[in-house]
């Protein structure tokens, strides 16, 4: 299909890898305070259908690239304590150099319906893939970082058509999965301000623009930060939203972990594993965000070394760091090579390392010293699924108090940071259950 050329506003980037097919709140939350400004009425409300075509000679390049990385010596540790580990790259690198196929992934996207529409000046690309059931409960997915819409393609059938997975034809969801800005095939702001808030604003002028007058919110990582604050914004329509990375650490527990105080003794059992999990991330695993919350710009080296832009992606907490190796070791697990490989592809073909990256950075202008897991306030209703490998499993005591309006809890037996992707059944199981006495 020949590309079409599209406007000269979208970046440089994401305009050589596709071509469109044919055819005022204020919110208050531990970002601190934003105004959300809304769609602009010149920019209209037009939706364009979206195709993914990347040249041959981007992937050329990116091969060859990856044959030239300059290796640096074995770690001096047979842990992963100083990070991910030359066998593990080395297997990485010489997978995706040979055998990895980008264009199987691009075929499954353009498989799906994709669309792109401008909402406060900026191209929000998304999936929409509505059930064959009408009366579905609309339902919007936000993804995080290091992550991508990669991770949700696995759950759109097992959602949209859940009485062939096991589930009711009572269960179904129209589903809406956006890109978020400065990620993937969603433009690159080109200036401050595309925070959580903003964000959220303009996921309800999605939904809303797409006619759904009732509809309901999922995410994990940036994409509960994003749930939470639609929720804080209460706009109309918005009946409730479910979280795999809930905020619910209490005040004096992050105060504790923020001071490097001994863990309380009182803590159950429970709420003890959880304290730990935080506390390791929070003294071994927070350098990712801490650089990009500081200085996102300096990171020259994500833009240009593909196999350096994957060890950043992928060193993004311990549990899923260490399955990933386990992956390119050889071992059968969640998520598969091709799984690893198509979401850094995707990062490395939009040029989108810098860009997403911003979003640490612009949430960090606004803040108001709260922790990316303490509570915010939400009073809508509220389901957590806790999976026991993610950066924290929310305890259940302390999900109750944060959200007063918790309709559903359940702690998992498996799933990691990548919960959808990684566990799909367990993830579409949850989610029917989850919102089904909101319908």
């Amino acid at each position: 299909m020949d590309k079409i050329k599209m406007s000269e506003d979208i970046d440089h980037d994401r305009r050589r890898l596709v071509g469109t097919a044919v055819g005022g709140i204020a919110a208050a939350s531990a970002f601190g305070v934003f105004p959300a400004r809304p769609a602009a009425a010149a920019e209209g409300d037009a939706i364009r259908p979206f195709h993914i075509d990347v040249p041959e000679e981007d992937l050329i390049d990116l091969r060859r690239r990856i044959a030239a990385t300059r290796w640096p010596e074995r770690e001096t540790v047979t842990d992963q304590s100083q990070g991910v580990q030359l066998a593990t790259m080395q297997n990485l690198a010489r997978y995706w150099q040979i055998d990895h196929d980008w264009r199987k992934i691009e075929a499954k996207l353009n498989a799906l319906p994709q669309f792109v529409t401008s909402i406060d000046g900026l191209d929000i690309h998304f999936i929409h893939v509505r059930s064959k059931h009408e009366d579905a409960l609309p339902l919007i997915v936000t993804h995080g970082w290091p992550g991508s819409i990669i991770e949700q393609i696995k759950i759109i059938e097992p959602l949209t058509n859940p009485a062939a997975h096991g589930g009711s034809a009572l269960d179904a969801f129209h589903l809406v999965i956006p890109s978020l800005p400065g990620y993937g095939f969603s433009g690159k702001p080109t200036e401050p301000g595309w925070t959580p808030v903003r964000i959220a604003a303009a996921w309800t002028t999605l939904m809303q623009r797409l006619g759904y007058t009732q509809f309901v919110a999922q995410g994990g990582d940036w994409g509960n930060a994003v749930s939470e604050v639609m929720a804080l914004q209460q706009p109309p329509g918005l009946l409730g939203i479910h979280t795999n990375m809930a905020a619910t650490v209490p005040a004096h527990i992050s105060k504790a972990l923020a001071f490097n105080e001994a863990a309380p003794v009182d803590l159950t059992a429970e709420e003890r594993r959880a304290w730990d999990q935080l506390d390791f991330f929070y003294k071994k695993g927070l350098g990712y965000a801490n650089e990009m919350g500081n200085r996102p710009q300096t990171l020259y080296g994500l833009a240009d070394s593909p196999v350096g832009l994957a060890a950043w992606m992928i060193d993004h907490d311990d549990s899923s760091q260490k399955m990933i190796a386990r992956v390119f070791a050889g071992q059968s697990e969640g998520l598969t090579r091709d799984d690893v490989l198509d979401n850094v592809t995707l990062y490395w073909l939009t040029n989108t390392a810098i860009s997403s990256a911003r979003l640490y950075w612009d949430t960090t202008q606004i803040s108001t010293g709260g922790g990316f897991f303490d509570v915010r306030g939400v009073n809508i209703p509220v389901a957590v699924s806790a999976f026991p490998d993610e950066i924290y499993a929310a305890p259940r005591s302390w999900a109750e108090r944060a959200y007063p309006k918790l309709i559903h809890y359940n702690k998992l037996p498996k799933g990691t940071h990548f919960a959808a992707w990684e566990q799909p059944e367990l993830f579409t199981a949850e989610m029917r259950v989850a919102f089904r006495s909101l319908r």
